[in-house]
């Protein structure tokens, strides 16, 4: 069942709050146990082969989340950047941050330059932080790129081969396998044009008690079933 492994996951991390309520603990103590588990299914899926792992990080809607809340987000972010470049690329990972990221604050945008710098030449697997990103945003960016530059090439053809490579992962495969915890259904604006075909695994488990065996799961899942892409 090897070559059945997805070669792409993407993961809704969702529950951080909803984790955090039940312990009586604010919505950034929940924030803060879940990035413990982002290392956790960083390790593993570098160890388990997955070539490409996209983390819904920071949607372009939680900017209207409270202001301390997006400052404590934004904090953390910056810490574990600074934290783990060096173990990223220790690992052979390369960072790529996806999403509008010039509404990101200065200091972010520079410390993820410096990692996506310093891990760029890694080819063991590619890390997608999406951050300010949102679905039909990037496919917005994508169409005002593309009329752009159809006004310096009058031969630009416009099909989905082409308009895939304005997209944030233009040079990447779409996503295989889409999980979403906490117990949700729906892909709230997450890979939008991406995920026409993924395969998705829905789990109860709030993020921060997500595990890698229930990673694993998931893979198990997704390397049972048939995918025909619209073929009988």
């Amino acid at each position: 069942m090897k070559e059945k492994l997805p070669v792409h996951i993407a993961i809704i991390m969702d529950g951080n709050g909803r984790w955090a309520k039940k312990r009586n603990k604010s919505r950034v103590y929940g924030h803060r146990q879940g990035i413990r588990v982002v290392k956790e299914v960083i390790d593993y899926s570098v160890k388990r082969g997955i070539k490409y792992l996209t983390l819904y990080t920071f949607s372009s809607e939680n900017w209207q989340r409270p202001k301390m809340e997006v400052r404590a987000l934004m904090g953390f972010l910056k810490q574990y950047l600074k934290k783990e470049g060096d173990w990223l690329n220790s690992i052979g990972v390369r960072l790529n941050i996806i999403g509008d990221r010039n509404r990101l604050p200065e200091e972010v945008k520079i410390i993820a330059n410096e990692v996506e710098n310093l891990t760029k030449d890694n080819d063991k697997m590619v890390l997608n932080l999406a951050l300010s990103y949102g679905g039909r945003d990037e496919i917005v960016r994508a169409v005002k790129n593309i009329i752009n530059g159809a006004k310096e090439n009058n031969n630009f053809i416009l099909n989905e081969e082409n308009f895939r490579y304005f997209l944030d992962t233009k040079d990447q495969p779409d996503p295989d396998l889409i999980i979403r915890t906490s117990g949700e259904y729906r892909i709230s604006n997450f890979l939008l044009w991406q995920s026409a075909y993924s395969e998705f695994y829905f789990t109860k488990t709030l993020w921060p008690d997500f595990t890698t065996e229930e990673l694993e799961s998931a893979i198990q899942s997704f390397m049972r079933r048939e995918r025909r892409f619209g073929k009988v």
